[in-house]
């Protein structure tokens, strides 16, 4: 918001009329010494086309004031007023703004002290009633945006406040738009920016989140054990049943123990009388034969 005018505790009026009748006793002496009555009134009519030529941004309303009371509303573009009777108070910006706003050192419902900065975005819809309802808006929506982002941080909890953002911004909002509906103003978006917290606080959340994983990596092994349990479970009563499936997965087993180089497989002589040397011998030769056959390749 700008002023094109700075306010003085002199009369308008008054100073108004008193440079006019200097300019009459000037223009008088001028007349009779230098015989030029157009130079007065030249200069004269100049100074009062001027102040009676304005002109406002496309985003701009110029508040006219008429004798000190509400005349009307000027612009965008060009405008013409009356000198002495008309002034301009100010100009307001109709675009979308900015504030940033932050609450220091707020506790939360369980007594942590908490920094939150947020953003609010607003405009003013109705020129007229910002001009003359409240003296400097933009510090006051400050202000009310402060008060309310502190008064909702107190009724939440930090976890609240941490994991929904989006419903206290909504909050500061509906706060917002009560408090500055009356002026003209209306808040169309409030967000949240960041929220900071003790640094100790963060190391003790931190571990606690560390230690909640490793809980879940630990029941989550548990739960596949048990899996497993139950699957060797049923697997044992195949085999209990069908001896002949678990002479041929014991044979499996050791062939693959075999196939790698350098192993050496140790197997119970109560296994050993159960199976065909022979033809794990025959088993062997054939994974060696493979072995030396692979380099020629």
């Amino acid at each position: 918001m700008k002023s094109s005018i700075t306010k003085s505790y002199f009369n308008p009026i008054s100073v108004t009329v008193l440079i006019i009748l200097a300019g009459i006793s000037v223009g008088l002496y001028l007349i009779k010494i230098f015989n030029v009555p157009y130079l007065a009134i030249s200069i004269a009519a100049s100074i009062f086309i001027a102040c009676t030529i304005h002109i406002a941004d496309q985003w701009e309303k110029a508040v006219i004031l008429r004798m000190g009371r509400f005349n009307g509303l000027k612009g965008p573009g060009i405008f013409f007023i009356i000198p002495i009777v008309d002034r301009i108070d100010t100009y307001i910006d109709q675009r979308v703004r900015v504030t940033n706003f932050n609450a220091e050192q707020t506790l939360t419902k369980d007594t942590v002290p908490v920094n939150v900065n947020a953003i609010v975005y607003w405009t003013v819809w109705d020129v007229e009633k910002a001009a003359l309802e409240v003296q400097e808006y933009e510090k006051a929506i400050a202000y009310i945006a402060q008060t309310g982002l502190r008064d909702i941080i107190s009724k939440h909890e930090l976890a609240e406040l941490l994991q929904e953002r989006d419903k206290i911004a909504e909050d500061l909002q509906k706060i917002l738009d009560e408090n500055t509906s009356p002026w003209g103003i209306t808040c169309q978006n409030v967000g949240i920016k960041d929220v900071v917290i003790p640094q100790a606080l963060a190391d003790a959340m931190s571990k606690e989140a560390q230690a909640e994983r490793e809980r879940r990596a630990r029941v989550i092994l548990g739960t596949a054990e048990t899996e497993i349990a139950e699957k060797f479970a049923k697997a044992s009563q195949q085999y209990r049943d069908n001896p002949v499936a678990l002479h041929l997965r014991g044979m499996n087993m050791l062939f693959e123990g075999l196939k790698e180089k350098g192993s050496m497989v140790i197997v119970p002589s109560s296994a050993l009388d159960t199976m065909n040397l022979g033809a794990m011998g025959g088993l062997v030769s054939l994974a060696k034969s493979n072995e030396s056959k692979e380099p020629d390749k």
